[in-house]
């Protein structure tokens, strides 16, 4: 009888430190992007003068006030030949992958439209966002879609993305 509370006390002790590792690691994959910079799971950003906070890959209003500071951008990644900003997603070999400074990490999602490959002319005019020129053959993430500039023109990806 002792052995066998032992063992179930065991038995809850691991699988809480199981539960409590595993929700550590999911809240540390869930990044926030502002302005093309990268956020880790608490980290901070003033936005518009007001501080948000990074809370599982989802921007939290504070109470607090701050003073806008300009945001280091973070790196792109490139595939297939073009430029993705960071928080933008990609299909890759049926599967889908976000950039993050520079570096493409699985979501573990399918993508919605396959491989479809975008055909991209070499050569192309700019596109417009917010009053930013965002180069031909770029990648940017609007509106939780990822859009694709193709010689002016901005192509729905149909891919998640922050």
């Amino acid at each position: 009888m002792m052995r066998t509370m032992r063992m179930m006390g065991a038995a809850a002790l691991a699988l809480g430190l199981v539960g409590f590792s595993a929700a550590g690691a999911g809240a540390e994959e869930n990044k926030c992007f502002y302005r093309g910079a990268m956020f880790s799971h608490g980290g901070t950003s003033c936005q518009s003068g007001t501080q948000y906070k990074c809370n599982d890959g989802e921007w939290k209003r504070t109470n607090n006030t701050c003073a806008d500071e300009p945001v280091a951008a973070a790196q792109p990644c490139q595939f297939g030949g073009l430029a993705y900003a960071s928080g933008a997603a990609s299909c890759q070999a049926g599967a889908q992958y976000r950039c993050e400074d520079g570096a493409w990490r699985s979501l573990g999602a399918t993508c919605p439209i396959g491989d479809s490959p975008i055909q991209a002319a070499p050569d192309g005019r700019t596109c417009m966002y917010e009053g930013a020129t965002v180069a031909h053959r770029s990648a940017i993430c609007r509106s939780g879609s990822t859009f694709f500039c193709n010689d002016g023109s901005w192509v729905n990806l149909g891919t998640a993305c922050r």
